[in-house]
């Protein structure tokens, strides 16, 4: 039985040219690892196959101990409802729903509880009951955050998730991360142009020359 919830081996992409070639990666419970890279080097890509949602020219997944794809599609699906969870650089919010109308259709969807300690550390248990549209960006993106942490994933995938965050609240939300990460014995994979930000995880790689390279 593999103890890391997320093992890449011999990963290779391409488009109209190749993007990266030979990539492995592992990552273990409790393991924050930070990719960075130049925009345009796959960063984004690499995240997607990891992730569920594209599949690689060659190579093999294995996410949670499922070889991922050679899984169903309603296996797939089930993985993202329970699981995996995602946190984009924009917060694909629902309008017109208050901030914990959003959470709830998460938790509902995973039949979890929401878990008040995130949204205080969030510093967002205030604005609750505000229509999303009253929310400013960085608060909206707190409320998606909370959201992908209520359903209690084994594994969350971040790209550029501090992205359009002041400095003051990108460090609030590594530390909420990293925090959650060690007390559910979950990891975390977190794609970022930011260095400050990537020296708060465990471990940083880069992609360049199409190739992974520890940092």
């Amino acid at each position: 039985m593999s103890h890391f919830l997320l093992e890449a081996s011999n990963v290779s992409h391409s488009f109209d040219y190749p993007l990266f070639t030979h990539i492995d990666f592992k990552i273990a419970p409790k393991q924050s690892v930070a990719i960075v890279g130049r925009s345009g080097s796959g960063k984004s890509t690499l995240l997607h196959i990891f992730s569920t949602f594209m599949q690689p020219n060659e190579g093999s997944v294995s996410l949670l101990e499922h070889d991922l794809y050679s899984l169903s599609d309603e296996s797939i699906e089930s993985l993202r409802r329970y699981d995996v969870g995602i946190i984009f650089q924009f917060h694909y919010l629902f309008k017109g729903m208050s901030a914990l109308e959003n959470i709830e259709v998460a938790t509902m969807l995973s039949e979890e509880k929401i878990d008040e300690r995130i949204l205080e550390k969030l510093q967002i248990i205030h604005l609750m009951q505000h229509k999303t549209s009253e929310l400013s960006g960085g608060e909206q993106q707190r409320v998606s955050i909370a959201r992908v942490l209520s359903k209690k994933p084994r594994i969350i995938f971040a790209d550029e998730p501090t992205g359009n965050l002041d400095k003051e609240t990108a460090v609030l939300v590594m530390e909420v991360l990293n925090d959650y990460i060690q007390t559910h014995d979950a990891a975390l994979v977190l794609v970022t142009h930011d260095e400050s930000m990537a020296e708060r995880c465990d471990k940083t790689y880069r992609l360049e020359e199409k190739m992974l390279k520890e940092l």
